[in-house]
């Protein structure tokens, strides 16, 4: 059972000068929408990324960008007060597993009080849909593949895990309350044009164009479903414009968007070398705390609802990141140093 949400009204995009952000806010505008992003620009990695992506992106979109801190009740019920949202797409969050081993402060306050905040200034403002993020982390060590939406995800095995596993609790608990549809999204290791430094592939990248070695964690063995930006962005567009609302039950439910392909990490490399056209020099180091052995989506029930699976391939979506980075070297950016 569904029911339509407006195809009128301002979207609020969070986290517009983030990846996956500043990508589904120029979409939603491409399609006529009318948006606006906010975003808090922190240096959890270079902020001037981050501007890139608001000067070359969203500006040329159409798309305001306000400096908003989420984990401020008050900045985000003026946000609110000023956007007057009819559906939400909360992507702003402290992201990075290994990051929350040395500042776990960071992921309560981004990520759950934030949260908070935002859950209830969609309910005092009535918003239609509130879709979000989640992550693939959220499945642990599990040992079953592929991952499923009905597997038991309570042993998070990083504290970033943990709160987006307590994001789909609290979403659930709101829509049970209040009635409000809500949308989780467990995104599968993405990559692609104009991606965060701090993921492998955006580091690796620069290392290897540098001549210097690259770590390679449990001897690249471990398996990652890599999912491209567009993939992405296009199930979000397609689950934003269709909440679901069961018969008896709260109006909240979990998508995963992944490409259903895991590739062992070493294979991973040796794709990126040929984009790249460029040999890796390999610094083989043990698994690292809050690491999982593989990732691997079951998107059958985004395929079901919304008539979408990612099929982007790694080789095709490695190529357009090899070419949008090496245009950035073009460019001397100061983030690419």
């Amino acid at each position: 059972m569904t029911e339509a949400v407006s195809n009128k009204g301002t979207i609020l995009v969070t986290g517009a000068a983030g990846f996956i952000g500043s990508a589904v806010a120029v979409r939603l505008t491409a399609m006529g929408h009318t948006v606006v992003g906010c975003d808090n620009f922190n240096d959890y990695y270079d902020p001037a990324l981050k501007q890139h992506r608001v000067e070359a992106l969203l500006k040329p979109a159409g798309v305001p960008c306000e400096t908003v801190e989420l984990s401020d009740g008050e900045q985000v019920a003026a946000l609110f007060e000023r956007v007057k949202p009819a559906l939400v797409v909360h992507l702003a969050a402290q992201a990075g597993v290994r990051y929350s081993l040395k500042n776990p402060a960071a992921y309560v306050q981004a990520n759950l009080v934030a949260f908070g905040h935002m859950l209830e200034a969609c309910r005092n403002h009535k918003v239609e849909h509130l879709l979000y993020a989640s992550s693939s982390s959220v499945y642990g060590a599990n040992a079953k593949t592929p991952f499923s939406e009905d597997d038991v995800t309570d042993a998070p095995v990083s504290l970033y895990a943990a709160t987006k596993k307590s994001n789909e609790l609290m979403a659930h608990s709101y829509s049970h309350l209040y009635g409000m549809p809500t949308t989780g999204l467990r995104f599968f290791t993405v990559y692609g044009p104009w991606g965060r430094p701090d993921m492998a592939y955006f580091s690796f990248a620069r290392k290897m164009l540098a001549g210097e070695a690259i770590p390679v964690f449990a001897e690249g063995k471990l398996y990652r479903d890599f999912t491209y930006i567009d993939d992405i962005v296009e199930g979000v567009v397609r689950l934003l414009f269709k909440p679901t609302t069961p018969a008896g039950k709260p109006p909240h439910a979990i998508f995963n968007i992944g490409n259903q392909t895991p590739v062992q990490v070493l294979d991973f490399i040796r794709t990126l070398e040929g984009a790249l056209d460029v040999k890796a020099t390999l610094d083989f180091q043990p698994m690292q705390p809050g690491d999982v052995p593989a990732t691997h989506a079951d998107t059958s029930k985004l395929q079901d609802w919304v008539g979408y699976k990612p099929t982007t391939s790694l080789e095709t979506g490695l190529r357009e990141f090899a070419r949008w980075y090496n245009r950035a070297i073009r460019e001397n950016v100061s983030y690419l140093k």
